[in-house]
């Protein structure tokens, strides 16, 4: 290919290229901007700021989101508190939603759209509706099926798309017959999903000073600790022949620094009995006085397991000033010391609020905590077999560097003389 040949492709490709471009910008454009001259909102101007309660609602199940008196709450989780910043959103997203498409349906056509009347049966539609704090409905929206764009569409160079959501049929019901819209959003979180709507802010063991563990073989308990951040965790009641296994326990100092949950359910004595069953024990402390006392259950079904937790601490609550402390440097130190202790009691405040529940973790949260004794110990056999098979090898045999298909070296006709002696 000479040079000028070269050039036309350029040109070509670039031209193509653009022309694919302007095409789907084209696209974009008439996709977003929706229906010439439908600018207002879909819901109209309800007062936004007055809702106080979210209901989902989709055949037979039901979500009821409610302000409390000073937070949002699930109340098919006993009350416990919601994701304000995911309600918060759901709520300005539908009050700004605007139509992209007019769908000229009938009610004959509501079921393909999923959008029938809402109760059992199938093809009905999701209902979000938003009421004040009377009760008084402000704003209902019906979401039917979503739309589904086909491999390639809308793009440049076509193919290759494959499908994926990008928006969704709803209704505002009271028409007769009722409108159908397309808008431009799948709203897939939007389910009647209690579980999806938690707050899942939890407890979080930083800095670990000490772990004990007590399974319900009170055998296999075992216990580590360290005296500084920066050090090693040690096994506290090391008995005769145990020798730890310093890679698994290094993994200890994070436990539960990260951890989350699925779901919760109310907790009381009963509750305990009837998911805890025979729990294991885990007691908890921090280098910054914190101290947690857990208890674990089996799994009852997937890989969930009970747990509750109670929290306590015995940090200072006044600095010791040292002893050669300039004056000039009270002022900042004290300053530092009062951050640090407002911070610890509003982390103390929000994680004894976890003591009302139980939870339910992912076996991956726990699964540390869940070990025998044996397990944090080298294993003496594996160990054993290992140092076998490297001892069944004769150090004095002569490895073996023959190649297949090659005739094998020669032995060395001198290597049986005597160094010293002269040849015959």
């Amino acid at each position: 290919m000479n040079r000028k040949q070269f050039m036309i492709l350029v040109v070509a490709g670039v031209i193509i290229g653009g022309m694919g471009w302007a095409l789907f910008l084209k696209r974009s454009a008439s996709w977003q901007t929706g229906i010439p001259g439908a600018t207002s909102r879909l819901l109209g101007d309800f007062p936004i700021n007055d809702v106080a309660q979210v209901l989902i609602r989709q055949g037979t199940n039901a979500l009821h989101l409610a302000k409390g008196e000073t937070l949002w709450q699930v109340q098919e989780r006993s009350n416990y508190p919601a994701n304000f910043s995911e309600i918060s959103e759901l709520v300005r997203k539908l009050y700004d939603l605007k139509p992209v498409q007019s769908v000229k349906v009938g009610p004959s056509q509501y079921g393909r759209l999923e959008l029938l009347s809402p109760g059992p049966g199938t093809n009905t539609a999701t209902v979000v509706e938003f009421k004040d704090k009377g009760g008084k409905a402000l704003a209902t929206l019906w979401l039917g099926k979503k739309h589904t764009r086909s491999a390639g569409e809308d793009s440049p160079f076509g193919g290759g798309g494959g499908g994926w959501p990008d928006g969704r049929y709803v209704m505002v019901p009271g028409g007769s017959p009722a409108p159908v819209w397309l808008i431009a959003d799948p709203l897939s979180n939007v389910e009647p999903k209690p579980e999806s709507w938690l707050n899942k802010d939890f407890i979080k063991v930083e800095k670990l000073k000490s772990i004990s563990v007590t399974p319900t073989n009170a055998a296999q308990a075992w216990s580590f600790a360290r005296e500084t951040e920066s050090g090693d965790l040690k096994l506290q009641d090391r008995k005769e022949g145990e020798e730890p296994d310093a890679n698994k326990i290094t993994g200890l100092v994070n436990v539960l620094s990260y951890a989350t949950f699925n779901d919760v359910l109310a907790r009381d004595a009963e509750a305990e009995k009837q998911h805890l069953g025979e729990p294991v024990g885990v007691a908890l402390e921090t280098f910054e006085g914190f101290h947690y006392k857990i208890k674990i259950g089996s799994a009852a079904s997937g890989d969930n397991h009970p747990m509750t937790i109670e929290v306590s601490a015995d940090f200072p609550s006044e600095r010791t000033p040292g002893k050669d402390e300039k004056p000039e440097d009270k002022e900042k130190l004290d300053k530092e010391f009062k951050d640090k202790l407002d911070k610890h009691k509003e982390k103390l405040s929000q994680e004894k609020a976890c003591e009302k529940w139980i939870y339910l973790v992912s076996k991956w949260t726990v699964e540390n905590l869940l070990k025998d004794r044996t397990y944090w110990m080298v294993d003496k056999k594996t160990e054993t077999k290992a140092e076998e098979n490297d001892s069944s090898k004769n150090p004095e045999e002569e490895e073996d560097i023959s190649i297949p298909g090659l005739p094998p070296i020669p032995a060395d006709p001198t290597s049986d003389k005597d160094v010293g002696s002269e040849p015959q």
